[in-house]
């Protein structure tokens, strides 16, 4: 007879005018990595946050039991005690305080009414020991990397004698060595009794780890498959989280045609003073109408910095070089002019940078060219939703109308909002970090074919990502980028992980 540690039985959760999730069961077995998968909004988030008593008992139907007994938390402090944590893709460090202060936040070790300062850092380092992390734990947060972080939130969840790990997205902001790392951490987690879930939408990292990987489809439970008995595939666990086969995640282009050079810079040199050295050195990139290019690199090769730099210069960058955009010669000195131009660009963070979260679908598609809904200061609101409707209808963006707050919305849908927003300014130039970041595969497709009709009209692509199919997939010419300097120009026909990986590497 099989042992769960976890049972959630018929858990159902409602938000206003939404079921997010519908009679899910979901059972864990002990010592297990259990990934749970299924497209943005399948509910995956929600019944984690259900497990780990964010959602109390009573705001849901259905019963959690751990080890055989009914749970009722009243929040989540209830759940650590039962042994639960977990671990959010928003890493929640406090930047300003040391590692060992994080790690034992909320849960201090004291002497007395005082912290135990030398208990606490000796404590510190026993957890840092077991995710394998070699740092002083006196260190500022702000000081690490992000791999190193994720890493702390994991030492922090294990100072709490953690018994079931919930990791939301864990290895979406990492690089491939810091996600490797990750994964063989999670393995070795297990060989000390850690049971694992693992939400991700990278599916060979689940095929990879995975000993049962469960889908979820619009709030529903729609299998579980024993990856220890039977080897799984990608396009079989698609099926499951899209209800149909997608044959080629990577949609091809039916219309190639490429005209004139639209954007192009020349010996490109961006000096950074907060931090007080030279981040890019003598770059040189182009762009033509009607063409997807790739920029890829590791974390910190200076990809995010080179599209900032370019696009308004909003962190203050001195900068020596030419930019050319249709042929004239230009520098901007804010984003509005860049706009003006006819470039915009879709920030990798739109939860913090490209999108207002409090704020419904249609003020944040107008929120970027309110001018061209505007007579004497006054917003035509009913332009306003027959914009945002037309929007919702050719991006399908699914949500219940365009009144709805954006930050109610999937990750897939927001990022679609994000990229309504700048198309709203009507570019030719459109610069796309990490478009697909922390969405669903399904959703992903949908982006792909957005991009693919977007250049088939006759716009200019720059597409800055870390998943490295992605940029071979999509592009059609790949710059690639290591410790700030250009250090390789493949086209996409000839281009392999092995090739961009040795290039990002020099």
């Amino acid at each position: 007879m099989e042992s769960y540690i976890l049972e959630m039985r018929n858990i159902s959760k409602e938000f206003p005018g939404v079921k997010a999730l519908d009679n899910v069961n979901f059972k864990v077995k002990k010592g297990e990595i259990h990934c749970l998968v299924g497209e943005n909004g399948a509910g995956k988030s929600t019944l984690m946050k259900v497990l780990s008593g964010v959602y109390p008992y009573g705001t849901y139907e259905g019963d959690i039991l751990i080890d055989g007994i009914v749970q009722k938390y009243s929040g989540i402090a209830d759940s650590e005690r039962a042994g639960i944590a977990i671990i959010y893709q928003e890493l929640a460090l406090v930047p300003e305080m040391t590692v060992y202060d994080n790690i034992f936040l909320g849960h201090e070790i004291t002497k007395g009414i005082s912290i135990d300062e030398n208990e606490t850092i000796q404590k510190a380092n026993e957890v840092l020991r077991k995710v394998g992390l070699k740092v002083n734990p006196s260190t500022k947060i702000k000081d690490l990397g992000v791999g190193s972080q994720q890493l702390i939130e994991i030492a922090k969840a294990l100072s709490k004698n953690v018994k079931i790990l919930i990791l939301d997205e864990p290895t979406a902001a990492l690089n491939e060595i810091d996600s490797q790392n990750l994964l063989n951490l999670i393995r070795e987690l297990k060989k000390q009794g850690v049971t694992s879930i693992m939400i991700s939408h990278k599916l060979k990292e689940v095929i990879s780890i995975a000993d049962t990987i469960t889908v979820l489809r619009d709030g529903k439970t729609i299998c579980s498959m024993d990856a220890t008995a039977n080897q799984i595939t990608e396009n079989e666990i698609i099926k499951h989280m899209v209800g149909r086969e997608i044959d080629n995640i990577y949609p091809k282009r039916s219309n190639v045609k490429m005209g004139d050079v639209t954007l192009e810079i020349k010996n490109w040199n961006v000096f950074d003073p907060n931090v007080g050295r030279q981040i890019l050195h003598n770059i040189n990139l182009k762009v033509r109408k009607g063409e997807i290019v790739g920029i890829s690199g590791l974390v910190g090769a200076g990809r995010t910095e080179l599209a900032m730099s370019i696009f308004g210069n909003t962190r203050g960058y001195k900068i020596n070089g030419e930019l050319y955009v249709n042929g004239k010669k230009q520098f901007f000195t804010h984003p509005r002019y860049a706009l003006e131009a006819g470039l915009a660009y879709v920030t990798e963070d739109r939860k913090g940078d490209g999108l207002i979260l409090i704020q419904d679908i249609k003020r944040n598609i107008s929120l970027a060219n309110l001018k061209k809904i505007s007579k004497f200061g006054v917003i035509n609101e009913n332009e306003e939703i027959r914009i945002a409707n037309d929007y919702k209808r050719s991006m399908n963006i699914k949500a219940p109308s365009v009144e709805q707050i954006v930050g109610n919305l999937s990750g897939g849908n927001q990022q679609k909002v994000s990229l309504c927003k700048s198309l709203f300014v009507f570019p030719n130039i459109l610069i796309l970090d990490e478009p697909t970041r922390g969405i669903d595969v399904g959703a992903k497709y949908e982006i792909y074919t957005i991009m693919n009709r977007l250049v088939e009209e006759g716009m200019s692509i720059i597409m800055i990502s870390s998943d490295l199919l992605e940029v071979i997939g999509m592009s059609d010419r790949i710059y690639v980028m290591a410790e700030g300097r250009v250090t390789g120009e493949i086209d996409a026909k000839d281009a392999s992980e092995h090739r961009i990986m040795e290039m990002a590497t020099i």
